[in-house]
């Protein structure tokens, strides 16, 4: 029997289910400078005539992985991207971060170590750590090896130029995606049961491959969004491709029939899961990190700019009519939605 997300303890469709239930309660709560609430990738509200962006995002249970192994430096660039990438979504510059760090214990030598991720993820977005809040919550926090912590943190920034939603986004539109780092802050409950048991349970070298943090695509983005006409912005994080829907407009959809070869973890993954591919596109993020809608006439200038960062792009796919995520793989198609 394949291992699932769902049967791992993670089912996306209920989850977004509850997602839909928070943001219909929530809704009443809504005034009128907010200009985008939940559902997009970040919260957009009119201060002052300045268009404020707020997100909040955490690592997960990587953070197991980190307590496993007792490395605890790359942690805090995985909570920086997770929330620099997804404001970059709508073309909002980061401006400041705060954190939030629960642990088990007080811990002077893990807190110092968890803080210099942080610092070389701000560094890196170009983003300022104004403060946080550090707890010690035994009663709530269990970790690995009396190491427990969850991280999370909260990020401010403001679009200072075009506000980019998708709404721009047109059929024969090119999608580009930017290479991952590896797993990036998704689907670990499942990789973690499936990559971390039998003679693989203590592996060093299969925990640091795991540990490698989400790449920081926020300036690359925002370079992007200046210097091409930009359709849409898509950060590829929990439900990966089915999530592509959130920003293309109703009737359009996506085909993905140019993508690259998973990286061997995937595939790894995969085969010890006994996965089929429609659950690893909607789980992982399989080698792209980050999308980007644009003409096709912007490719290469969109692809010149991913290289300049440091990023290695390409063509994936490209907008069809129709509200449905297709994957195109060895003569098979795969509705991803």
């Amino acid at each position: 029997m394949p291992y699932t997300y769902a049967r791992a303890g993670v089912n996306v469709q209920r989850v977004k289910g509850i997602q839909r239930d928070t943001q219909r309660q929530l809704a009443s709560t809504l005034n009128r400078d907010v200009i985008l609430s939940a559902g997009h990738y970040s919260a957009l509200v009119n201060i002052q005539g300045k268009k404020i962006a707020v997100h909040t995002d955490g690592v997960g249970t990587k953070v197991l992985v980190a307590q496993q192994l007792g490395t605890y430096d790359t942690v805090g660039i995985d909570a920086i991207a997770m929330n620099v990438n997804d404001l970059a979504c709508i073309g909002a510059k980061p401006i400041t971060v705060v954190d939030y760090l629960a642990l088990q214990k007080p811990d002077p030598a893990l807190i110092r170590e968890i803080m210099k991720g942080l610092v070389k993820g701000a560094k890196k977005a170009n983003v300022s750590i104004v403060g946080g809040e550090t707890a010690i919550t035994p009663d709530l926090i269990k970790g690995i090896n009396g190491n427990g912590f969850d991280l999370s943190a909260t990020c401010v920034g403001i679009v200072e130029k075009k506000l980019i939603t998708g709404k721009d986004i047109r059929e024969n539109d090119v999608l580009v995606g930017m290479a991952s780092t590896g797993l990036h802050s998704n689907g670990y409950t499942l990789a973690r049961k499936v990559l971390l048991k039998g003679k693989n349970r203590s592996n060093k070298k299969l925990m640091k491959e795991m540990l490698k943090p989400t790449r920081i695509y926020s300036p690359a983005a925002l370079e992007m969004a200046e210097k091409v006409r930009v359709h849409g912005f898509a950060h590829i994080t929990g439900g990966a491709f089915s999530k592509l829907t959130r920003v293309l407009p109703k009737k359009l959809g996506v085909v993905l029939d140019r993508m690259p070869t998973p990286p061997r973890l995937f595939n790894t993954i995969q085969r010890n899961a006994h996965l089929g591919k429609r659950e690893m596109y909607r789980t992982f993020n399989m080698g792209i990190g980050f999308c980007v809608w644009v003409a096709s006439k912007q490719v290469k200038r969109t692809l010149a700019i991913s290289r300049k960062h440091g990023i290695p792009a390409q063509v994936i796919g490209r907008v069809i009519k129709g509200h449905r995520i297709l994957l195109h793989d060895k003569g098979y198609v795969y509705d991803l939605t």
